[in-house]
């Protein structure tokens, strides 16, 4: 049945990102809500970039990755927690107010706004992500 799902694609989905409620302070959950009215498969993780001046995509923490393939219904979420630093105050962190996502397979680019006034905090050297999946997953659990 899944593969005959198509995949989820950026016209498909919205892209969000929230604080993570509690420890570690240091993440941020992606949301991926499909929006386009029927199912989808949302494939491997998110391609981020937090800064132009680091090109390259977070790199992704294998052992997040589902068992099976994260098929949305309609109007259903997926997640992809986000590690962003190590949490300990260096001059390494940069601020970052909004930043790119790619979907696997679609090389449209996300915009997607931090969460927060003030934006958060990346160590582009320490990010992670982990990769999506149906349920909302403890970072600490993954990274």
């Amino acid at each position: 049945m899944t593969a005959s799902t198509p995949v989820c694609t950026a016209g498909d989905v919205r892209v969000t990102a929230a604080r993570q409620d509690g420890p570690p302070y240091t993440h941020i959950v992606l949301t991926a809500k499909n929006t386009s009215g029927r199912s989808c498969r949302l494939t491997g993780f998110p391609h981020i970039q937090f800064l132009e001046s680091h090109k390259q995509d977070v790199p992704a923490v294998a052992k997040s990755k589902p068992a099976t393939p994260v098929v949305l219904a309609a109007g259903a979420p997926a997640y992809a927690l986000v590690k962003l630093s190590d949490g300990g105050v260096d001059e390494a962190n940069e601020p970052v107010s909004a930043f790119s996502v790619m979907l696997e397979g679609d090389s449209t680019v996300i915009a997607v706004t931090a969460p927060g006034s003030d934006g958060i905090a990346v160590d582009p050297a320490k990010a992670l992500t982990g990769y999506w999946t149906p349920e909302l997953r403890n970072g600490a659990d993954d990274f």
